[in-house]
């Protein structure tokens, strides 16, 4: 099956940066959006920014001007890159998916198994 393979969590202190990537593979597919989520202790998943195949993005308010997503499609491989984090950032970070898988021709929707970044002071 398609997986979703997540890397670039780390410890970094607050005002600094780190960059996530996450790369789909393990099927015949095509990419219409992809995604980052996070989950902080004690709360609910919540959307960080998302990305079509076009390029147009969205982002969570809360990291608006800090974090900027994007793609490279001929690896089917999206990045968060996080600058000026804070330690209200930290959380398991989960890579997501929309694919058309072009076997069968129907849409999938797919999540890595999640990142941990910790923002300290």
């Amino acid at each position: 099956q398609v997986q979703l393979v997540e890397s670039g969590g780390g410890f970094v202190q607050a005002g600094g940066s780190l960059r996530l990537s996450c790369a789909a593979s393990g099927g015949i597919f095509s990419i219409n959006s992809m995604g980052w989520y996070r989950q902080a202790p004690g709360k609910q998943r919540e959307l960080v920014a998302t990305i079509t195949s076009g390029g147009s993005t969205n982002y969570a308010d809360s990291v608006q001007g800090r974090f900027t997503i994007s793609m490279h499609n001929a690896k089917n491989t999206v990045y968060l890159q996080m600058n000026s984090l804070k330690p209200e950032d930290t959380a398991v970070y989960y890579c997501n998916a929309n694919l058309l898988l072009l076997q069968y021709y129907r849409t999938l929707e797919v999540w890595g198994q999640g990142t941990l970044v910790t923002v300290s002071l």
